[in-house]
């Protein structure tokens, strides 16, 4: 399968095969051996490195042309695009058993061992190519030879394979000689401009006028050290290495910063730092400090030029990002060496305050706080206010930038221990972090489901709950609200009206409570209006927007998960308040069927009271009020299911000692009204309309029922009896199919005949609690256990009657 490469010599646009390459290769390599491969071998070249290159599948190529690019490309007379196309070739065919290079050591111009470099990289070759780099960076170069090309290949050893650099715990002597390199790059590149290449023109001269200086991004002249913020128009080789150095800077000192640590105390080094405005005060510091010096100067430096004015709109991109770096690598240097941490905090302190109003730099507000939560407790100080602006302001504002969600969410996931034990703000913000999610559903799912444990507690449950099911609703509040018009423009409207639209409807009185408390940036359970009801109806034409459908399919899945931690930590009063508001919230959803669907509350209430029984008994008023409400069948058909269920199996005195035979009869008499009115037939009205499931759950619970307080036992066995009438009733027929019906008329049967034998069907339902494995075991397959007492009952085929 070959990739097809425009304009071959032998098949233009189509495929070449490998036969085809083989004849390509061999025209290739016959250039390349001429006396002065020209334009003709760079074209053969280009060519033959988009053939090998623009296919998944590997190529092939003859060993002795192989061996021949190497010696091209380590050929000192080779022109520089010949030999780039050779090792980018070379890199293609990596890893290959017929490429041997030469050694590193050998090569002593800088320019070609980069090419080279890269070439064994690619091979694999990471600890070699690491420890030839440095060393050649240890050296002294050659006139005319420049590191510039070699920081990025150290930059990528960095990143591969740090651990080839070092010598077991401790770096390396030339890893040191590095350090000191990178020390001096930073700080000391020239602060003048670099020259124009002479044009060689008639009119050049040898002479030149003198280097201007370097200048800020507003235009001034720099009166402090070249960074890469520093404005020229043509840079100096060691400005290039400045700027080389400051990228790799963060992942050097992560490698090694800590490999060559000071023995002060952390408590000496910040008094230390307070005494000395410089860690150098009086000393000669080892090579591994005195980059973190340099390095945090060069920090300082990026974080002042970052509040100058830029006449130009990249630069204004580079200062940001520069300001990121330079916050992130300080709290790096910081986390190294605490000495400079009182410096560093009345600095970034300081620029907290600066950019905190500015919503372009909220990105920057990140590694600040994160500086802040690392190392505000060995300072001492209050970061509340940083952490609260973060957290209240960012979200409200941003929540509709993808980039900064995932970060803004990322920072959250990965300090959320930290957050938590540091300020009560973090909590406290759900309901702004949440927006984060309702805009941003599908990319930021994962993250939350890491997240949401940390926001849980028994103070923030109730309403992190409601949002839940209301997260839908956020997301069409959140678009209303980013489409809304300013106080200030828009058009008047009733105050006694009902608004005709979504967007009237934002600052309308009746529904601008609603609007607010959704979009609320903090919690606030006691500003939680009566009902959002109106509201969800309101916010109905736009629920199939596809960002409302896609949030509202992450629901389920962070429902589930809420559950299962609040089981953990959850008391008795939170399960009884949760219980009471999954009856009510059942039918109040978001008007998506999918939705309505896949949030399935009654598992979570059967779950509930699995973990709490005596919450039956408890909430005997709520309970019955629910379950003896007709219309709950056709509405909360799986709550209501789930919730009489419940009430057979736990309302027992083997749960709850309150228990007494006059609560039980409350709860069968309740039950058997709501089985009577869905199975009479009436002469001249229709029979409602039921699932199958819940007409069987309920002549089960009043059998359960009736096993406990056994004076009832005659009113269940009639009613039971009467049910093979109900099914072969015309009127019943029409509604439910055959297999339904009969599935009703065994249920109806095997717990009439259990009720045959008192003593048995008490046995049978007694709550597995301190009993038997045979209880427990019947308990776990009831139908079963009914069918073998029917089969007890029932005579065997062609025996006497008894």
């Amino acid at each position: 399968m070959g990739a097809r490469v425009p304009d071959s010599p032998e098949s233009p646009g189509r495929e070449i095969q490998e036969e085809e390459l083989r004849r390509f290769a061999a025209r290739v390599s016959a250039l390349l051996q001429g006396p002065e491969p020209g334009p003709e071998a760079v074209d053969g070249l280009q060519r033959l490195h988009l053939t090998v290159a623009a296919t998944k599948y590997p190529r092939k190529l003859d060993g002795k042309f192989v061996e021949l690019l190497q010696t091209v490309l380590c050929l000192p007379k080779s022109p520089e695009q010949i030999q780039v196309l050779c090792a980018a070739i070379l890199r293609e065919m990596s890893p290959c058993n017929d490429l041997i290079l030469l050694s590193c050591d050998e090569i002593q111009d800088t320019k070609l061992l980069s090419l080279v470099s890269s070439v064994l990289l690619a091979q694999g070759e990471m600890a070699a190519v690491g420890q030839c780099v440095v060393k050649v960076l240890e050296r002294r170069l050659p006139e005319g030879q420049s590191a510039r090309f070699l920081l990025p290949v150290l930059a990528n050893v960095i990143s591969l394979s740090p651990e080839s650099l070092t010598e077991g715990k401790s770096i390396g002597r030339a890893e040191i000689a590095t350090c000191k390199k990178m020390a001096d790059w930073l700080r000391y590149a020239s602060i003048q401009q670099g020259m124009a290449q002479p044009s060689g023109g008639f009119f050049s001269s040898p002479r030149t006028k003198q280097p201007a200086p370097i200048t800020e991004v507003d235009g001034a002249v720099a009166t402090d050290f070249f960074t890469v913020l520093s404005v020229a128009q043509h840079y100096t080789q060691d400005q290039w290495l400045n700027v080389q150095t400051f990228s790799m800077l963060r992942n050097w000192l992560l490698c090694y910063g800590g490999k060559e640590l000071s023995t002060l105390n952390s408590v000496d080094r910040c008094v230390t730092s307070l005494v000395s405005t410089t860690a150098t005060a009086g000393r000669l510091l080892p090579p591994g400090e005195r980059l973190r010096d340099k390095a945090f100067e060069y920090c300082q430096r990026l974080i002042e030029q970052s509040n100058r004015r830029p006449l130009k709109k990249e630069d204004g991109d580079l200062q940001k990002a520069c300001l990121i770096e330079a916050v992130t690598i300080m709290d790096i240097i910081c986390k190294q060496d605490s000495s400079y941490v009182c410096r560093a905090v009345s600095f970034l302190k300081v620029l907290h305050s600066r950019i905190c109003g500015d919503a372009t730099y909220a990105r920057a507000l990140l590694p600040i706080a994160q500086f802040f939560l690392n190392h505000s407790k060995l300072a001492a100080v209050d970061s509340d206010a940083i952490y609260k602006h973060l957290l209240t302001d960012i979200p409200a504002q941003l929540f509709h930038n993808p980039s900064l969600a995932f970060e803004f969410v990322q920072f959250c996931k990965d300090n959320s221990q930290l957050l938590t034990d540091s300020s009560s703000i973090f909590r406290q913000s759900f309901p702004n972090l949440f927006k984060f999610l309702a805009w941003n559903s599908p990319p930021l799912i994962s993250e939350f489901v890491d997240l949401l444990p940390f926001l849980l507690d028994p103070g923030t449950t109730i309403e992190i709950f409601h949002l839940l099911l209301d997260l839908p609703c956020l997301t069409a509040a959140l678009d209303i609200q980013a489409a809304a018009l300013p106080a200030s423009e828009k058009a008047g409207g009733d105050p006694a009206g009902k608004p005709a639209t979504c967007l009237e409807a934002f600052r309308h009185p009746l529904y601008k409570s609603m609007f607010q408390y959704l979009l609320r940036t903090k919690s606030a359970p006691q500003d939680a209006p009566e009902s959002l009801v109106p509201l969800r109806q309101l916010l109905g034409s736009l629920a199939g927007s596809p960002r409302v459908v896609q949030c509202a399919e992450s629901v389920p899945v962070l429902l589930e998960l809420f559950f299962r931690v609040v089981a953990e930590f959850a008391d008795e009063s939170l399960i009884n308040q949760l219980v009471v508001l999954l009856l009510q919230r059942s039918d109040q959803l978001y008007e998506i069927p999918a939705f309505k669907e896949d949030v399935v509350l009654g598992s979570q209430l059967a779950m509930l009271c699995r973990l709490r029984p005596a919450l039956v008994v408890e909430l005997s008023t709520e309970i019955l009020e629910f379950s003896g409400a007709v219309s709950n069948i056709q509405s909360k058909e799986a709550i209501f299911t789930h919730m009489v269920w419940a009430i057979g199996e736990y309302l027992s005195v083997s749960y709850d000692k309150r228990c007494t035979v006059e609560q039980i009869t409350r709860f069968f008499e309740t039950l058997e009204a709501v089985l009577f009115e869905i199975t009479q037939l009436r002469p001249q009205a229709s029979t409602p309309s039921c699932a199958p499931r819940a007409i069987s759950v309920l002549m089960a619970t009043l059998t359960k029922l009736a096993a406990r307080s056994q004076d009832l036992i005659p009113r269940v066995s009639m009613f039971l009896s009467k049910m093979r009438t109900f099914v072969q009733s015309p009127a019943v027929t029409s509604v439910y199919c055959e297999e339904d019906l009969e599935e009703i008329l065994i249920r109806a049967t095997e717990l009439m005949n259990l009720l045959k034998m008192p003593s048995v069907a008490q046995f049978v339902f007694t709550p597995p609690v301190a009993s038997t494995q045979f209880q427990r075991d019947v308990n776990d397959s009831l139908p079963l256990a009914l069918r073998m007492v029917t089969q007890l009952l029932e005579p065997a085929p062609g025996s006497m009657p008894v």
